[in-house]
């Protein structure tokens, strides 16, 4: 596995996955590729396209994956 990360872009291979922890109220943003987003209790996932960006709303656990190679910016 490898992670890179570039002016505040994490970039992830094709179907590398993040999970992250009790991030409510941050923000994921697509700067590249297409991300799948899931959250922990939240009944529909979401797509992210290059430009796109999701707040997370929930507590507990979000998974980030990369369709294919992406770049993957938080706030």
């Amino acid at each position: 596995m490898r992670i890179e990360l570039e002016a505040n872009n994490l970039r992830l291979a094709r179907g590398q996955t993040l999970k992250l922890r009790d991030g409510d109220g941050g923000t994921i943003c697509c700067r590249s590729g297409t991300l799948w987003v899931t959250e922990e209790n939240q009944p529909r996932d979401v797509l992210l396209e290059a430009g796109a960006c999701h707040r997370l709303s929930r507590r507990g656990v979000a998974l980030v994956q990369a369709l294919g190679e992406a770049f993957v910016s938080f706030a």
